[in-house]
């Protein structure tokens, strides 16, 4: 589970992680589709690439301390997210999840019982 604990929201229920180098090149490449609930943490992460995918998403940069330090909405296929230069991970999420969370810029994140 995916919690942020500034705004006491819910930000994911479903979380997969890709730690390996093949996992987090892939990221989300060859899905249809991205339910919600749903996140994918890519570790070692200050930016990502949006190149064929087929839906847009949000994205979730954040910090050794688990705070947000950056924010993409709605990024859209075939584009480049900017580099957050302070960011130790992302948290990929479908679109809509970042204003649904209400998750800003130095919110603090809890990741726990992290499920695959």
């Amino acid at each position: 589970m995916i919690l942020n604990l500034t705004r006491n929201t819910t930000i994911a229920s479903h979380i997969e992680i890709a730690q390996n180098p093949w996992d987090r090149m892939k990221g989300l490449l060859g899905r249809r589709h991205f339910s919600q609930g749903e996140a994918l943490i890519i570790t070692h992460c200050q930016s990502i690439h949006m190149f064929f995918m087929k839906f847009p998403i949000d994205v979730i940069f954040c910090d050794r301390q688990h705070r947000v330090v950056g924010l993409c909405n709605d990024i859209k296929p075939f584009s480049l997210s900017p580099i957050f230069f302070k960011a130790s991970y992302a948290i990929e999420l479908p679109s809509g999840n970042i204003a649904a969370s209400k998750t800003q810029i130095a919110d603090q994140i809890q990741l726990s019982a992290v499920s695959a």
